[in-house]
């Protein structure tokens, strides 16, 4: 077999790939995880962190990655800031070409996530962590007794916004349609839940505060074109999610949401090729889901090398 650069890349540094890297690196591969930015995606921002298991107190999320870092570390993981423009996964060797360089592997792991599609609305990134929320599950339990707002008018925004009802003492849910798009059944229980408003034809225009959280919404009325403000102490939002997977090109088949298609081994339809964490077809996407996607992808990546072998 033909000597390679790598016997794994892993693309993508959140709690997905970093779980890659401490598996491959403990299994002695030789590998490598390219990393665009800082480690952590989106997990680095978030505040408090309360339901990941072994942290009973909770952890910040800045400090749960660099706990995974230094974990990595220990058993030197090569970590590399680059960006990944593109793969060419065709053939055994697979070629992965970054910004400055090519390399070669035998085998890849796609770990790259998923970005919020955000409002573009002023106070958005300010108060990102501090009030403003794309996860209900993560953050809903620290809205105890509180007030918050809701924005979507899908299957995921009525769904959290119900969720959000076993914390939150009343939640607005801001569509910007006079109907929902969630099933009827969600219908249903938004319709019978007395914790929750909706607001019909209405747009967050602004989310404003303090130095530090969240304390109102500005809202417009779009076919009457009032508006006003709304008290609030946190906003979630769920307007959609973007798979991080432009590098592919279409290489690897993706769902109609533009996730990647993985099996319970975490292969995709190129074979030496795995996706772990938020990027996939997945119906949850959490730490702990992306950190046990991870380690099977890691595992399957393994057998993959021993068997070309």
């Amino acid at each position: 077999m033909k000597n390679t650069d790598f016997d794994l890349v892993i693309i993508g540094g959140g709690p997905a790939g970093l779980t890659a890297g401490l598996y491959a690196a403990r299994a002695r591969l030789k590998v490598i995880l390219i990393e665009m930015a800082a480690c952590g995606g989106q997990v680095v921002i978030s505040d408090w962190i309360e339901n990941y298991p072994g942290f009973p107190k909770g952890i910040s999320g800045a400090d749960l990655v660099q706990n995974m870092v230094s974990q990595s570390e220990q058993f030197n993981l090569t970590v590399e800031s680059n960006e990944v423009v593109s793969i060419d996964a065709s053939d055994i060797i697979k070629k992965v070409k970054l910004a400055d360089r090519t390399i070669t592997t035998h085998t890849i792991i796609v770990a790259t996530g998923a970005s919020p599609q955000k409002l573009g609305v002023s106070g958005e990134d300010r108060f990102y962590g501090k009030g403003v929320s794309f996860c209900a599950t993560c953050d809903g339990p620290f809205y105890k007794d509180r007030v918050v707002a809701a924005v979507g008018g899908g299957n995921t925004a009525v769904q959290e916004s119900l969720f959000l009802t076993k914390f939150a003492k009343k939640v607005y849910l801001i569509h910007r349609r006079d109907e929902l798009r969630a099933t009827k059944i969600l219908h249903e229980r938004a319709f019978a839940n007395d914790r929750i408003e909706i607001l019909w034809d209405s747009i967050v225009t602004s989310i404003n505060g303090g130095l530090t959280n969240v304390e109102s919404i500005s809202i417009k009325n779009v076919k009457t074109e009032q508006t006003k403000d709304l008290a609030v102490d946190g906003c979630f939002i769920w307007v959609g999610i973007n798979p991080n997977v432009d590098f592919l090109n279409g290489c690897l088949k993706l769902d109609e949401s533009g996730f990647i298609i993985a099996d319970s081994n975490m292969a995709t339809s190129l074979p030496g090729v795995f996706a772990a964490g938020d990027v996939r077809n997945t119906p949850l996407r959490q730490i702990a889901t992306a950190v046990g996607d991870a380690a099977i992808a890691a595992f399957s990546a393994e057998h993959y090398i021993e068997n070309i072998k």
